[in-house]
């Protein structure tokens, strides 16, 4: 049961002021037009204290005694947001809890402090981003091409909504606008969304033309848009397409958004949000010391939301990494923080593809709990099979304890699925990974140089370059790639590699490990130097003089 703040007579949230049974009143103290169902709503929100309730509590609540339909909540919700506006800091009032239900946004004050709702602990803070998706219009003239319109639309808003990283609005609300001009930010304000996608069916000829477009509410500009082009006679087929192609990019949009909001707009902010998306870029840059910082952003999110899974999962998957790489450890108890990080993400996981991703290859690499790690690598892909990261996390446990045609498959797919991703070396390189096994040195080349200028620091590429040369006979640009490889990890060596590499079928690691033998990266680390010692013998007493012995020992104490 929720805990909700005793009854009182007024409850303060940002400018406003609610009495209950009386209304809404602004900061010059002017009522706020809302329905008597609408104020029997946010009352139940302002009173979980930033907790969410579910919608069928809601429901229960606002309308007790009636049986509704859950569309009659969506509305009075997207009244509620246009009346109430943007809060001060760009965010929605009341946020969407995907498949939940909704809570209500705390906001934080200038001081520092959490402000609250009323008296009671803060709310957790801030929201992910929420995302409409609109009908598509049907340009071709054809009527009967509504359905196929209707039916993409749908389509996206269902493999959307697998996502947890942004809040999908329900097509109760989104379908609407069905029909009418609409203008896009507009839309984005009524429905307290920071993104919309938006469409159009256009039928010529023997072509079907669809144009996918998502808006940013904050510019109005489109930070992403593509044509789908293909045959009418599979609609179906063609149908799926677009929604697996649209599904796997607007996450990516999203998050690159997200970060340079974060970054233009709350450089100083410590909210847990800002902190994550920090996080993700240091992440993505795969050095020891961006890995370190990452991981202390993170640290700092879980102080604010100690129970959040996905930090949880990152955080423990930035230790993973740090494992996995052979880098200086944060601090002696990693790996204890590590499996506690995990047990954590997954208690709180709900199901989230992304979480069962990253504890999933950490068990497989770091635990060597193959079983449990690709069981979990497979619910991942079953909860959300277009999130990328899943996608590929998937491949890499494969590549070591399933099907290599399975890896190669996962790999191929996320590459396809955006090949323009800012993780595309992971896949490139696991597919040359896959190569070396097979013994195509040649092949696992092509694939290892395409992986290698995507992220100039990823280890992984640099041991494919290195090994397929000194396998092929060419010592002299595998010890170049080894001299390059030995700036960005000089702690590397065969040894490290091998203890953070998954070793159910030892046989998938050895082409690799064996060509960085051949091109010199030492088995162990080097031996603490130990310096040169010296005994100091008696001088002798060569004057015949008995008296001098004591002289001649003082000269050697001395």
């Amino acid at each position: 049961m929720l805990g909700y703040v005793p009854e009182v007579a007024t409850i303060s949230f940002g400018p406003y002021v609610l009495n209950p049974g009386a209304g809404v009143t602004d900061a010059d103290d002017k009522p706020v037009s809302i329905n008597q169902r609408g104020l029997a709503i946010l009352e139940i929100l302002l009173r979980a204290q930033g907790k969410v309730v579910s919608k069928a509590e809601l429901i229960e609540r606002a309308w007790p005694g009636v049986i509704v339909e859950e569309g009659n909540l969506t509305v009075q919700i997207a009244a509620l947001r246009k009346a109430l506006g943007v809060a001060p800091d760009g965010g929605e009032w009341i946020i969407t809890a995907p498949r939940a239900g909704y809570r209500m946004r705390v906001l934080q004050a200038p001081t520092g402090q959490v402000r609250r709702a009323q008296t009671g602990a803060p709310a957790q803070e801030p929201t992910i981003p929420s995302l409409a998706i609109l009908p598509f219009q049907n340009m071709s003239g054809d009527p009967e091409q509504e359905y196929f319109a209707d039916g993409v639309a749908d389509d996206i808003i269902g493999a959307l909504s697998r996502f947890k990283s942004f809040a999908v609005i329900a097509r109760n609300s989104s379908f609407t606008y069905k029909g009418r001009p609409v203008d896009v930010r507009e839309v984005a304000q009524d429905l307290g969304v920071r993104y919309v996608l938006e469409g159009s069916v256009r039928r010529a000829g023997g072509r079907l033309r669809i144009a996918a477009q998502l808006v940013d509410r904050a510019s109005g500009a489109y930070i992403w848009a593509r044509n789908f082009d293909g045959a009418p006679n599979d609609v179906f087929d063609f149908q799926d397409k677009i929604t697996e192609a649209v599904a796997t990019v607007v996450e990516l949009q999203i998050q690159a958004a997200e970060i340079e909001h974060s970054r233009q707009e709350r450089p100083g902010s410590s909210a847990a949000y800002d902190l994550y998306l920090r996080a993700m870029q240091k992440i993505s840059r795969d050095t020891a010391q961006e890995n370190a910082g990452a991981y202390g952003l993170l640290t700092e999110a879980l102080a604010l939301e100690p129970d959040n899974a996905i930090l949880l999962a990152n955080a423990n998957y930035a230790l993973f990494v740090r494992n996995l790489r052979s880098w200086p450890p944060i601090g002696p108890g990693d790996r204890a923080k590590r499996a506690d990080l995990a047990r954590r993400a997954l208690l709180q996981a709900g199901g989230d593809a992304t979480v069962l991703a990253l504890c999933g290859i950490a068990l497989v690499h770091i635990e060597k709990d193959y079983a449990g790690g690709m069981a979990m690598l497979r619910s991942a892909v079953e909860a959300n099979p277009n999130n990328l990261q899943v996608v590929h996390e998937a491949g890499v446990g494969n590549l070591h304890c399933g099907k290599l045609e399975d890896a190669l498959a996962l790999f191929h797919r996320t590459i396809r699925l955006s090949p323009r991703d800012s993780r595309a070396h992971v896949p490139l390189a696991g597919i040359a990974h896959v190569q070396m096994i097979l013994g195509n040195y040649e092949e696992a080349l092509t694939w290892a140089s395409r992986a290698l200028p995507l992220q100039p620091n990823y280890q992984p590429a640099y041991w494919m370059l290195i090994a397929a040369n000194a396998h092929l006979g060419r010592m002299s640009e595998a010890r170049r790639l080894l001299k390059e490889f030995r700036t960005i990890a000089p702690e590397s060596t065969i040894a490290g590699i091998w203890a953070g590499q998954p070793q159910m079928d030892p046989g998938r690691n050895a082409a690799i490990l064996d060509g960085l033998r051949l091109a010199g990266l030492p088995e162990n680390p080097a031996p603490w130097p130990t310096i040169p010692s010296l005994a100091v013998m008696p001088f002798q007493n060569m004057s015949g003089d008995p008296e001098q012995d004591y002289f001649a020992d003082g000269i050697a104490d001395d």
